[in-house]
């Protein structure tokens, strides 16, 4: 693939080489064939999360994902009436509260032990005791660990006490097989760079439409504007406010044909699941033990704890990265753990190489890397 190295993170992440192409060509944001493109991808991903439904739309927002959380916890809060619950179990999670603290909304939190699931029992105690809730939001896959949050019990439960649900399938989308109109979710955010097999520019946020035409004069931001940012692109047929990642974007055209190609969400979800399950046993035997339990385990990334006190992930990391692999750091906050993650161009053939470039590294750095 002209890599010097394979890519196991939670995104960027390894992309195909005709989604690289797909970016050797210059485009006018201007232009109505671009635009016309910008248009069939705001169609497929509706199709891809409601499974064809017309009562949802979709909007691109330049910038990373965490631009499009704070868009959306941005644009959709009722200035003066909306207050938000959060329910937090990672960085990600937490990343909303600091959001929701920065903009000067009204927040609560149910926070979970990192790993853990978030805590379905103490989010209902939580709807049950504040009426004045007006939105939940929770993060599907939550990459810091690794863990799968039920979204779908979730967003049943938020409705139950009709709140409007916000939920960061960042990592999870495109991967993970969900009906947003079965789930009950009101606003769904993922980005261009992660199970669609993209690059990073932008992300988006698939949406229920009669609720985000409530949004207007909402937005505590300009150039985070989700709902004028909809607008601009309805009455201007797929045009973005200001100038927009053409290159990115024609990428991520490129890596939806591709995700069809392969069978769509199910097919690459059985892929991804494919290499986590190769991945864990693997590392296992080889004495790295996964932190999360197995029941609460994405197909996503996973996360293992250092073996003792003395490993040097640096070294660990440097030596693989050198055999053409490169994993992430940890981010848990209390144990010491490293992350690979099992998305993108990655098959499992290159899982079973991992694993062998793992084994050699760690018979190299006898003394840094000791199991």
């Amino acid at each position: 693939m002209n890599n010097a190295y394979l890519l196991l993170t939670p995104g960027p992440l390894t992309t195909s080489e005709n989604v690289r192409s797909a970016m050797l060509k210059d485009w006018c944001t201007w232009d109505d064939e671009y635009n016309q493109l910008v248009q069939k991808i705001r169609r497929k991903l509706v199709d891809l999360a409601t499974h064809y439904r017309h009562e949802y739309t979709s909007v691109l927002m330049q910038g990373s994902g965490t631009f499009v959380v704070e868009s959306v916890i941005g644009t959709v809060m009722p200035k003066e009436s909306g207050k938000l619950l959060i329910a937090a179990n990672g960085a990600y999670g937490k990343r909303m509260i600091q959001i929701a603290n920065v903009l000067n909304i009204d927040t609560v939190v149910s926070i979970t032990n990192e790993q853990e699931p978030v805590n379905i029992l103490e989010i209902e105690q939580i709807l049950k005791s504040d009426d004045t809730i007006t939105h939940v939001a929770v993060v599907h896959c939550e990459t810091t660990t690794g863990i799968l949050n039920p979204i779908e019990a979730i967003c049943r439960l938020a409705k139950k006490y009709n709140k409007i649900t916000i939920v960061d399938a960042m990592s999870s989308f495109g991967g993970i097989d969900l009906d947003v109109h079965d789930y009950q979710i009101d606003y769904l955010i993922s980005s261009a760079n992660k199970c669609i097999q993209g690059v990073p520019g932008f992300g988006f946020v698939i949406a229920k439409t009669d609720e985000l035409e409530k949004c207007k004069g909402n937005a505590r931001s300009l150039s985070l504007n989700l709902y004028d940012q909809y607008e601009t692109m309805e009455n201007n047929h797929g045009k973005w406010r200001f100038t927009s990642p053409t290159h990115v974007v024609h990428a991520f055209y490129q890596a939806l044909m591709e995700l069809e190609e392969e069978g769509g969400i199910p097919a690459r979800h059985k892929r991804y699941k494919n290499n986590q399950k190769i991945l864990a046993k693997g590392m296992e035997e080889i004495g790295f033990r996964p932190l999360v339990k197995e029941e609460y385990q994405s197909p996503i990334i996973t996360s293992f704890c250092f073996p003792n006190s003395t490993f040097n992930f640096r070294s660990f990391y440097l030596s693989l990265k050198q055999n053409g692999f490169v994993i992430y750091p940890g981010k848990v906050s209390e144990i010491d753990t490293f992350r690979i993650g099992n998305i993108g161009e990655v098959y499992e053939n290159d899982i079973i190489n991992l694993i062998n470039a793992v084994n050699e590294s760690c018979l190299k750095l006898e003394g840094a890397v000791k199991i």
